[in-house]
Protein backbone atom coordinates (compact mmCIF):
# COMPACT_ATOMS: atom_id res chain seq x y z
CA UNK A 1 0.00 0.00 0.00
CA UNK A 2 3.58 1.98 0.77
CA UNK A 3 4.35 2.27 -2.90
CA UNK A 4 0.25 2.88 -4.23
CA UNK A 5 0.37 5.88 -1.91
CA UNK A 6 3.63 6.83 -3.16
CA UNK A 7 3.00 6.62 -6.27
CA UNK A 8 -0.17 8.71 -5.60
CA UNK A 9 1.52 11.35 -4.54
CA UNK A 10 3.97 11.53 -7.27
CA UNK A 11 0.83 11.51 -10.22
CA UNK A 12 -0.30 14.49 -8.49
CA UNK A 13 3.09 16.41 -8.63
CA UNK A 14 3.23 15.03 -12.62
CA UNK A 15 0.29 16.31 -12.89
CA UNK A 16 0.51 19.69 -10.71
CA UNK A 17 3.65 20.38 -12.86
CA UNK A 18 1.65 19.64 -16.04
CA UNK A 19 -0.89 22.12 -15.42
CA UNK A 20 1.61 24.53 -13.87
CA UNK A 21 3.78 24.25 -17.02
CA UNK A 22 0.35 24.96 -18.72
CA UNK A 23 -0.67 27.38 -17.17
CA UNK A 24 2.38 29.67 -18.04
CA UNK A 25 1.88 32.73 -20.62
CA UNK A 26 2.77 31.09 -24.07
CA UNK A 27 1.77 33.01 -27.05
CA UNK A 28 -1.52 34.34 -27.86
CA UNK A 29 -3.11 31.93 -29.50
CA UNK A 30 -4.11 33.14 -33.15
CA UNK A 31 -7.01 34.89 -33.81
CA UNK A 32 -8.16 32.63 -36.76
CA UNK A 33 -7.47 29.17 -37.22
CA UNK A 34 -4.29 28.67 -40.26
CA UNK A 35 -2.71 26.62 -41.53
CA UNK A 36 1.36 26.80 -40.78
CA UNK A 37 3.34 25.16 -43.28
CA UNK A 38 7.01 24.28 -41.92
CA UNK A 39 7.79 21.91 -45.13
CA UNK A 40 6.70 22.01 -48.50
CA UNK A 41 5.87 18.80 -48.34
CA UNK A 42 2.92 19.93 -46.64
CA UNK A 43 1.31 20.45 -50.04
CA UNK A 44 0.91 16.90 -50.75
CA UNK A 45 -1.48 16.50 -47.80
CA UNK A 46 -3.18 20.03 -47.29
CA UNK A 47 -4.08 21.77 -50.84
CA UNK A 48 -2.17 25.50 -50.13
CA UNK A 49 -5.94 27.16 -50.20
CA UNK A 50 -7.44 24.64 -47.78
CA UNK A 51 -9.92 26.02 -45.35
CA UNK A 52 -10.50 25.84 -41.84
CA UNK A 53 -14.18 25.44 -41.29
CA UNK A 54 -16.15 25.67 -37.74
CA UNK A 55 -18.89 22.72 -37.71
CA UNK A 56 -20.57 22.98 -34.58
CA UNK A 57 -19.98 24.80 -31.39
CA UNK A 58 -21.13 25.74 -27.99
CA UNK A 59 -19.41 22.96 -25.86
CA UNK A 60 -17.88 22.26 -23.12
CA UNK A 61 -14.91 20.31 -23.66
CA UNK A 62 -15.27 18.67 -27.09
CA UNK A 63 -13.34 15.05 -27.45
CA UNK A 64 -13.73 11.38 -28.79
CA UNK A 65 -14.42 12.35 -32.01
CA UNK A 66 -15.24 9.12 -34.34
CA UNK A 67 -16.99 8.59 -37.51
CA UNK A 68 -19.68 6.36 -38.16
CA UNK A 69 -22.27 5.99 -40.64
CA UNK A 70 -21.89 9.44 -41.87
CA UNK A 71 -21.67 11.43 -38.99
CA UNK A 72 -18.96 12.39 -36.63
CA UNK A 73 -20.12 11.30 -33.27
CA UNK A 74 -18.23 13.17 -30.43
CA UNK A 75 -18.08 13.27 -26.47
CA UNK A 76 -18.64 16.32 -24.22
CA UNK A 77 -16.24 15.35 -21.18
CA UNK A 78 -17.37 18.76 -19.55
CA UNK A 79 -21.32 18.42 -20.44
CA UNK A 80 -21.57 14.08 -19.65
CA UNK A 81 -22.97 13.90 -23.20
CA UNK A 82 -22.42 11.77 -26.56
CA UNK A 83 -23.43 13.13 -30.03
CA UNK A 84 -23.32 13.51 -33.35
CA UNK A 85 -22.78 16.03 -35.86
CA UNK A 86 -23.73 15.88 -39.56
CA UNK A 87 -21.76 17.34 -41.73
CA UNK A 88 -23.72 20.20 -42.49
CA UNK A 89 -24.07 20.99 -38.48
CA UNK A 90 -26.47 19.30 -37.02
CA UNK A 91 -26.52 18.16 -33.85
CA UNK A 92 -28.50 15.16 -32.06
CA UNK A 93 -27.76 14.34 -28.45
CA UNK A 94 -27.39 10.44 -28.50
CA UNK A 95 -26.31 9.08 -24.92
CA UNK A 96 -26.88 11.99 -21.45
CA UNK A 97 -25.17 11.09 -18.33
CA UNK A 98 -22.49 9.10 -20.02
CA UNK A 99 -19.29 9.80 -18.04
CA UNK A 100 -20.40 7.31 -15.43
CA UNK A 101 -19.68 9.52 -12.47
CA UNK A 102 -22.54 10.77 -10.41
CA UNK A 103 -23.26 14.78 -10.02
CA UNK A 104 -19.82 16.03 -10.98
CA UNK A 105 -19.22 19.11 -10.07
CA UNK A 106 -18.90 22.10 -13.15
CA UNK A 107 -16.07 23.22 -14.65
CA UNK A 108 -14.99 19.20 -13.97
CA UNK A 109 -13.99 17.02 -17.08
CA UNK A 110 -15.79 13.85 -15.29
CA UNK A 111 -17.42 12.78 -18.80
CA UNK A 112 -17.30 10.48 -21.73
CA UNK A 113 -13.94 10.52 -23.55
CA UNK A 114 -12.59 8.81 -26.34
CA UNK A 115 -14.96 6.05 -28.59
CA UNK A 116 -14.10 3.83 -30.88
CA UNK A 117 -16.13 0.67 -33.01
CA UNK A 118 -15.37 -2.87 -33.15
CA UNK A 119 -15.43 -5.07 -36.04
CA UNK A 120 -19.04 -6.02 -34.41
CA UNK A 121 -20.34 -2.43 -35.10
CA UNK A 122 -20.34 -1.77 -31.03
CA UNK A 123 -19.55 1.23 -30.32
CA UNK A 124 -16.71 1.37 -26.90
CA UNK A 125 -15.96 4.40 -24.93
CA UNK A 126 -13.80 5.51 -22.34
CA UNK A 127 -15.62 6.69 -19.19
CA UNK A 128 -13.60 9.17 -17.39
CA UNK A 129 -15.72 9.65 -14.53
CA UNK A 130 -16.67 6.07 -13.84
CA UNK A 131 -13.08 5.16 -14.52
CA UNK A 132 -14.19 2.60 -16.47
CA UNK A 133 -14.47 1.07 -20.73
CA UNK A 134 -18.28 0.52 -21.38
CA UNK A 135 -20.55 -0.63 -24.36
CA UNK A 136 -22.98 1.18 -25.90
CA UNK A 137 -25.64 -1.91 -27.00
CA UNK A 138 -27.98 -0.93 -30.47
CA UNK A 139 -30.50 1.00 -27.99
CA UNK A 140 -27.39 3.20 -26.90
CA UNK A 141 -27.84 2.07 -23.75
CA UNK A 142 -24.66 1.93 -21.14
CA UNK A 143 -23.23 -1.46 -20.67
CA UNK A 144 -19.40 -1.53 -18.08
CA UNK A 145 -17.51 -4.48 -19.09
CA UNK A 146 -13.79 -2.98 -18.35
CA UNK A 147 -12.85 -1.90 -14.56
CA UNK A 148 -10.37 -3.80 -13.29
CA UNK A 149 -7.01 -5.26 -13.80
CA UNK A 150 -5.89 -7.74 -11.49
CA UNK A 151 -8.82 -7.15 -9.28
CA UNK A 152 -7.86 -3.52 -8.49
CA UNK A 153 -9.23 -0.08 -9.90
CA UNK A 154 -8.07 0.83 -12.86
CA UNK A 155 -6.95 4.64 -12.80
CA UNK A 156 -9.22 6.10 -15.62
CA UNK A 157 -9.64 5.36 -19.36
CA UNK A 158 -8.97 8.26 -21.48
CA UNK A 159 -8.01 7.40 -25.49
CA UNK A 160 -8.37 3.92 -27.48
CA UNK A 161 -8.05 2.88 -30.46
CA UNK A 162 -8.85 -1.06 -32.08
CA UNK A 163 -5.72 -2.86 -34.01
CA UNK A 164 -5.83 -4.50 -37.19
CA UNK A 165 -6.19 -8.12 -35.01
CA UNK A 166 -9.04 -7.09 -33.32
CA UNK A 167 -7.15 -6.28 -29.79
CA UNK A 168 -8.28 -3.03 -27.82
CA UNK A 169 -5.43 -0.78 -27.09
CA UNK A 170 -6.31 2.20 -24.23
CA UNK A 171 -4.42 4.68 -22.13
CA UNK A 172 -5.14 4.68 -18.23
CA UNK A 173 -4.06 8.05 -16.77
CA UNK A 174 -5.58 9.40 -13.77
CA UNK A 175 -7.41 12.35 -15.22
CA UNK A 176 -10.58 11.38 -14.31
CA UNK A 177 -9.32 10.74 -10.00
CA UNK A 178 -7.72 14.14 -10.27
CA UNK A 179 -11.48 15.99 -11.36
CA UNK A 180 -12.72 14.47 -8.34
CA UNK A 181 -13.72 15.74 -5.12
CA UNK A 182 -12.22 13.87 -2.72
CA UNK A 183 -9.67 12.52 -5.14
CA UNK A 184 -9.88 8.82 -4.72
CA UNK A 185 -6.67 7.09 -3.57
CA UNK A 186 -4.97 5.11 -6.99
CA UNK A 187 -5.18 1.39 -6.66
CA UNK A 188 -2.48 0.53 -9.85
CA UNK A 189 1.62 1.29 -9.18
CA UNK A 190 1.14 2.44 -12.86
CA UNK A 191 -0.48 4.90 -15.31
CA UNK A 192 -0.30 2.29 -18.10
CA UNK A 193 -1.28 1.78 -22.35
CA UNK A 194 -3.30 -1.50 -21.88
CA UNK A 195 -3.97 -4.21 -24.57
CA UNK A 196 -7.33 -6.06 -24.36
CA UNK A 197 -7.80 -9.23 -26.06
CA UNK A 198 -9.51 -12.40 -25.97
CA UNK A 199 -10.77 -11.57 -22.28
CA UNK A 200 -7.26 -10.75 -20.90
CA UNK A 201 -5.76 -7.24 -20.14
CA UNK A 202 -2.39 -6.85 -20.49
CA UNK A 203 -0.34 -3.69 -19.64
CA UNK A 204 2.10 -2.72 -22.58
CA UNK A 205 3.88 0.15 -21.52
CA UNK A 206 3.84 1.23 -18.38
CA UNK A 207 6.53 4.20 -17.87
CA UNK A 208 4.47 7.43 -18.80
CA UNK A 209 3.58 9.53 -15.91
CA UNK A 210 0.50 10.61 -18.56
CA UNK A 211 -0.69 8.57 -21.66
CA UNK A 212 -2.57 9.62 -23.62
CA UNK A 213 -3.53 10.09 -27.18
CA UNK A 214 -2.49 6.30 -29.22
CA UNK A 215 -2.61 4.68 -32.60
CA UNK A 216 -1.62 2.65 -34.87
CA UNK A 217 0.16 3.43 -38.38
CA UNK A 218 -1.67 2.49 -41.61
CA UNK A 219 0.46 -1.32 -41.94
CA UNK A 220 0.08 -1.67 -38.35
CA UNK A 221 3.56 -2.17 -37.84
CA UNK A 222 3.78 1.10 -36.14
CA UNK A 223 2.49 2.29 -32.37
CA UNK A 224 2.31 5.49 -31.26
CA UNK A 225 1.48 7.25 -28.02
CA UNK A 226 1.59 10.64 -26.76
CA UNK A 227 3.20 11.91 -23.24
CA UNK A 228 0.73 14.98 -21.93
CA UNK A 229 3.48 15.37 -19.05
CA UNK A 230 5.20 16.03 -17.42
CA UNK A 231 7.83 15.83 -20.23
CA UNK A 232 5.86 16.38 -23.53
CA UNK A 233 6.42 13.93 -26.93
CA UNK A 234 4.90 10.99 -29.18
CA UNK A 235 6.80 7.91 -28.64
CA UNK A 236 6.85 5.29 -31.17
CA UNK A 237 7.29 1.93 -31.47
CA UNK A 238 7.56 -1.00 -33.69
CA UNK A 239 4.75 -4.09 -33.42
CA UNK A 240 5.51 -7.72 -33.27
CA UNK A 241 3.22 -10.93 -32.68
CA UNK A 242 0.48 -10.22 -30.09
CA UNK A 243 0.95 -6.54 -30.06
CA UNK A 244 4.73 -7.09 -28.55
CA UNK A 245 6.28 -3.64 -28.35
CA UNK A 246 10.12 -3.00 -29.37
CA UNK A 247 12.45 -0.21 -30.62
CA UNK A 248 11.12 2.35 -28.02
CA UNK A 249 11.89 5.90 -29.63
CA UNK A 250 11.35 9.38 -28.98
CA UNK A 251 9.10 10.84 -32.55
CA UNK A 252 9.06 14.23 -31.41
CA UNK A 253 9.03 16.63 -28.74
CA UNK A 254 6.62 19.79 -28.47
CA UNK A 255 7.38 23.23 -26.80
CA UNK A 256 5.05 24.42 -24.69
CA UNK A 257 5.80 27.29 -25.75
CA UNK A 258 3.97 26.95 -29.08
CA UNK A 259 0.43 27.93 -27.29
CA UNK A 260 -1.64 26.14 -25.40
CA UNK A 261 -3.13 22.45 -24.75
CA UNK A 262 -0.85 19.31 -25.08
CA UNK A 263 0.04 16.05 -27.10
CA UNK A 264 -3.73 14.61 -26.36
CA UNK A 265 -5.21 12.74 -29.09
CA UNK A 266 -3.27 11.69 -32.81
CA UNK A 267 -4.19 9.72 -35.76
CA UNK A 268 -1.92 8.94 -38.76
CA UNK A 269 -2.70 8.52 -42.11
CA UNK A 270 -2.25 5.90 -45.21
CA UNK A 271 0.77 7.26 -46.15
CA UNK A 272 2.02 6.99 -42.33
CA UNK A 273 2.27 10.31 -41.49
CA UNK A 274 1.26 11.28 -37.46
CA UNK A 275 -1.01 14.09 -36.30
CA UNK A 276 -1.20 15.05 -33.72
CA UNK A 277 -2.62 17.59 -30.99
CA UNK A 278 0.26 19.70 -29.12
CA UNK A 279 0.54 22.99 -27.86
CA UNK A 280 -1.60 25.53 -30.18
CA UNK A 281 -2.81 22.72 -32.51
CA UNK A 282 -2.46 19.94 -34.70
CA UNK A 283 1.29 19.28 -35.73
CA UNK A 284 1.83 17.18 -38.82
CA UNK A 285 4.68 14.51 -38.67
CA UNK A 286 6.54 12.69 -40.91
CA UNK A 287 7.21 8.48 -39.73
CA UNK A 288 10.99 10.01 -39.17
CA UNK A 289 10.00 12.56 -36.61
CA UNK A 290 9.84 15.22 -39.34
CA UNK A 291 7.96 18.63 -38.38
CA UNK A 292 5.87 19.21 -42.06
CA UNK A 293 3.36 21.89 -40.46
CA UNK A 294 0.48 22.85 -37.94
CA UNK A 295 -3.09 23.13 -37.99
CA UNK A 296 -2.97 26.48 -35.60
CA UNK A 297 -6.47 26.99 -34.21
CA UNK A 298 -7.74 29.29 -31.42
CA UNK A 299 -8.48 27.12 -28.90
CA UNK A 300 -7.38 23.92 -27.49
CA UNK A 301 -6.82 21.18 -29.88
CA UNK A 302 -8.00 17.78 -27.97
CA UNK A 303 -8.71 15.38 -30.43
CA UNK A 304 -9.02 14.82 -34.16
CA UNK A 305 -10.38 12.40 -36.83
CA UNK A 306 -11.04 11.49 -40.84
CA UNK A 307 -14.22 11.29 -41.99
CA UNK A 308 -16.88 12.07 -44.65
CA UNK A 309 -16.95 9.34 -47.87
CA UNK A 310 -13.97 9.23 -49.17
CA UNK A 311 -11.86 9.84 -45.48
CA UNK A 312 -10.38 12.94 -46.26
CA UNK A 313 -12.68 15.44 -43.97
CA UNK A 314 -10.39 16.21 -40.82
CA UNK A 315 -12.45 16.91 -37.95
CA UNK A 316 -10.30 18.64 -34.94
CA UNK A 317 -12.14 18.77 -31.97
CA UNK A 318 -11.13 22.31 -30.37
CA UNK A 319 -12.14 23.17 -26.76
CA UNK A 320 -15.93 24.27 -27.74
CA UNK A 321 -15.97 23.70 -31.46
CA UNK A 322 -16.12 21.15 -33.83
CA UNK A 323 -13.67 22.11 -36.68
CA UNK A 324 -13.02 20.44 -40.12
CA UNK A 325 -10.11 20.65 -42.92
CA UNK A 326 -10.29 18.68 -46.34
CA UNK A 327 -7.00 16.80 -46.84
CA UNK A 328 -5.60 15.84 -49.72
CA UNK A 329 -4.43 12.51 -47.95
CA UNK A 330 -7.03 9.98 -46.18
CA UNK A 331 -6.61 8.50 -42.46
CA UNK A 332 -5.43 5.39 -41.70
CA UNK A 333 -9.28 3.34 -41.71
CA UNK A 334 -10.45 2.20 -38.23
CA UNK A 335 -11.51 -1.24 -37.70
CA UNK A 336 -14.93 -0.59 -38.54
CA UNK A 337 -15.76 1.44 -41.79
CA UNK A 338 -19.28 1.90 -42.14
Amino acid sequence: MKSVLKYALVMSAGIAAASAATAQTPPAAPAVSEVVRVDPALDTLIAPDARIEKVATGFKFVEGPMWREGRLWFSDVGGEEIRAVTPDGKVELLVDHAGGYPNPKPGKTLGPNAMATDRDGTVVYAQQGGRNLSRLDAKLAIRPFLSTYQGKKINSPNDLVFARDGALWFTDPPFGPMNMEPSPPLDQPFAAVYRYAKGKLTPMVTDLTLPNGLAFSNDGRTFYVNSYGPEMFTRAYDVGKDGALSNLRVLFTYDRGMGRGGPDGLKTDIAGNVWSTGPGGIRVITPQGKLLGQIALPEVAANLAWGGADGKDLYITGSTTIYRLRTKVAGTPPLYKR
